[in-house]
C-alpha cells in the first residue's frame, strides 16, 4: 500500500519517494512484522489457551526424552498462525503487490501453512500426536510444489543475458585482435556490424590495445562498457543484410524469424547478444537459454542442468524436502524459527543481489528482475520470525506447530527457486539437511541392520539424550546454521 501511495503522491510529497526503494521497504517490513507479532502475540496465546490448543508429549519409545519434555505439555501450539498472519499483514502494507514473485511467495507461505494448520487441528481434536496421514500431508506439499513448478516453467522469472562481462571471454587479448582485424578489414562480415557501431574514440582505443596486452587489460572496463552500450542501445544491428549469410540456430533464429520490427525491447537486446556470439564463435561463450528452468551448481558459473519440463518434478521435490526438513527441526524451543530466520536472512541478501543487473553481472549470477520484492518478503519473514521467537524462546510460551514449520520451510524453498539459487539451499539450510539426514540414516540403519546410529533422531534429540541442556543444543545449532549461511554467501564469489 505504501508503495502505491508513494507513486501517486511523490510529486506533491517528495519524502514519499523513499517508499519506492525496495531496501527501505524491506527494512520497514522487518520492523513492522516484529512489532505486529509483539503486539498480537499475547492475545493469540491467550486465545489458544482458551481453546485448549495445547501440545501433547508422547511417553512411548524414549522415556528419558519424555522426562525432559514433560513440562511442555499443554503449551499452546499452532503459533505458526501468528507468523503467517503477521507476515501477510506486513506485506499488504509494504509490498508491491503487482510483482508476481511476491504473490507466488505469499501463496506458498499460506498454502503450506494451511496444510500444517489442518495437521495441527486434527492432532488437537484427536488429542494425540497423529494428525494428517503422511499421504495427505504429502499431497498438500506436492500440490504447492506442482503449482510453483508450473509457474516457473510458464512464467519466466529471469532475463536471458543481454550484455557481456569479463567471464564471457576465454581470451580477451585474442578477442580484441579478432575484433580489430576483421572490423578494420575489407570483409563486410558480422564483426564489421559491431565495429561500425562503435564510436571513433572506442575504435582508436581498441587499436592501441591490439599490440599491448597490458594496455588491453587496462582498457577492458571501458571497452566492455562500450560493447554493452552497443548491445543494449543499438536497435538496428539485426537489420544488417550480413546476417542472411550467417547460419543462425536456436533462439537467435526464432527471434530473427519473428521479425525485428515485431520484437519487444527485451527481445531485441537479447537478439543483439546472440548475434554478438555468432560474430565471435571462438571468443565469446554461449549464454544459456531458458535460464528459468536451468539449475546451476553453486560455485560454478558454467555448470547448468537444463531441466525443461522436468523442472516441475524438481520443484515438487524441493518444496517437499524443505518444508519437511524445517518440520523435523522443530523439536526444541526456538530452534526451528531461529534457524529459519538465519536462512531467510541469507536469501533476502541473495534476492537483493540477483535483482540488480550490475551486481548479478559482476558475480556471474542469473539476473532475476522480479526478485526485488523477494527482499521485502524476506524482510517481513525476518521480522515476524524474530517476533515469534520472542514468545517461542526457552521456556516457550507457544509452539509454532506444523502450521509454522511447513510454512517457513516452504517459504525458504520458494525463495531459493525464485532467486534461481535452488541448489544453494543445501548450504544455506545446511542445519536442516543435517536434521533430515539424521532421520534418514536412523531409519535406514534400523531397517537394514537392526541397529540405531543415533540415540534418537532428529539430531537435536540425540544431543539432548547425551546430556546437553536444551539451551546449549539450541544455541550451538544456531551457530551451525550461521556458519552454513556464511559458507553459502562465499560461494557467490567462488565462481
Amino acid at each position: 500500500m505504501l508503495y502505491y501511495l508513494a507513486i501517486e503522491f511523490k510529486d506533491q510529497f517528495t519524502i514519499l519517494n523513499v517508499f519506492t526503494y525496495n531496501t527501505v521497504r524491506a527494512g520497514g517490513a522487518a520492523l513492522t512484522g516484529f512489532l505486529i507479532c509483539l503486539i498480537i502475540g499475547p492475545m493469540m496465546i491467550r486465545w489458544l489457551r482458551a481453546l485448549k490448543v495445547g501440545q501433547f508429549v508422547r511417553q512411548e519409545h524414549v522415556e528419558d526424552l519424555h522426562e525432559l519434555h514433560k513440562g511442555k505439555a499443554g503449551t499452546p501450539t499452532m503459533g505458526g498462525s501468528l507468523i503467517i498472519l503477521s507476515a501477510v499483514a506486513t506485506l499488504l502494507l509494504w509490498g508491491r503487490l503487482s510483482n508476481p514473485s511476491l504473490l507466488v511467495a505469499m501463496g506458498a507461505l499460506c498454502g503450506l501453512g494451511a496444510v500444517g494448520f489442518m495437521d495441527d487441528f486434527i492432532k488437537l481434536r484427536r488429542k494425540h500426536n497423529q494428525g494428517l496421514t503422511a499421504r495427505a500431508k504429502f499431497i498438500g506439499q506436492i500440490g504447492v510444489g506442482l503449482l510453483l513448478g508450473l509457474y516457473v516453467l510458464y512464467n519466466p522469472i529471469t532475463t536471458n543475458a543481454t550484455t557481456v562481462n569479463t567471464a564471457d571471454f576465454d581470451d580477451w587479448q585474442g578477442f580484441i585482435a579478432t575484433f580489430h582485424e576483421e572490423g578494420q578489414g575489407g570483409n563486410n562480415g558480422p564483426v564489421k556490424v559491431f565495429w561500425d557501431a562503435l564510436e571513433p574514440e572506442q575504435r582508436r582505443l581498441m587499436t592501441h590495445a591490439v599490440n599491448d596486452g597490458q594496455r588491453a587489460r587496462q582498457l577492458r572496463p571501458e571497452l566492455l562498457g562500450a560493447i554493452n552500450r552497443t548491445l543494449t542501445e543499438e536497435a538496428a544491428l539485426a537489420e544488417s543484410p550480413v546476417w542472411a549469410k550467417v547460419e543462425l540456430r536456436g533462439e537467435a533464429k526464432e527471434l530473427m524469424d519473428k521479425g525485428v520490427d515485431h520484437l519487444e525491447d527485451r527481445e531485441r537486446r537479447r537478439l543483439n547478444r546472440l548475434l554478438f556470439e555468432a560474430a565471435f564463435p571462438g571468443e565469446v561463450e554461449q549464454s544459456p537459454t531458458n535460464p528459468h528452468t536451468n539449475v546451476n551448481i553453486p560455485g560454478f558459473k558454467d555448470v547448468w542442468f537444463p531441466l525443461g519440463a522436468g523442472y516441475i518434478l524438481f520443484a515438487i521435490v524441493l518444496i517437499v524436502a524443505s518444508s519437511n526438513a524445517v518440520n523435523l527441526t522443530d523439536g526444541l524451543d526456538g530452534l526451528a524459527v531461529g534457524a529459519s530466520i538465519i536462512s531467510v536472512l541469507a536469501f533476502t541478501g541473495i534476492a537483493y543481489v540477483v535483482s540488480r543487473v550490475d551486481w548479478s553481472d559482476y558475480l556471474l549470477l542469473t539476473y532475476v528482475p522480479e526478485a526485488t520484492e523477494l527482499a521485502v518478503f524476506g524482510g517481513a519473514l525476518l521480522g515476524t520470525g524474530l517476533g515469534f521467537l520472542w514468545y517461542n524462546a526457552h521456556p516457550a510460551e507457544v509452539f509454532m506447530g506444523d502450521t509454522g514449520s511447513l510454512a517457513l520451510g516452504g517459504a525458504i524453498g520458494t525463495m531459493a527457486m525464485l532467486t534461481k539459487q535452488e541448489l544453494l539451499l543445501l548450504i544455506v539450510g545446511g542445519l536442516f539437511v543435517l536434521e533430515a539426514g539424521s532421520v534418514i540414516i536412523q531409519v535406514a540403519s534400523f531397517k537394514l541392520r537392526g541397529t540405531r546410529v543415533f540415540r534418537m533422531a532428529p539430531l537435536h534429540h540425540h544431543f539432548e539424550l547425551k546430556g546437553w541442556s536444551e539451551n546449549k543444543v539450541i544455541v550451538r545449532f544456531w551457530i551451525i546454521a550461521i556458519i552454513f549461511a556464511l559458507m553459502s554467501l562465499s560461494t557467490l564469489k567462488l565462481r
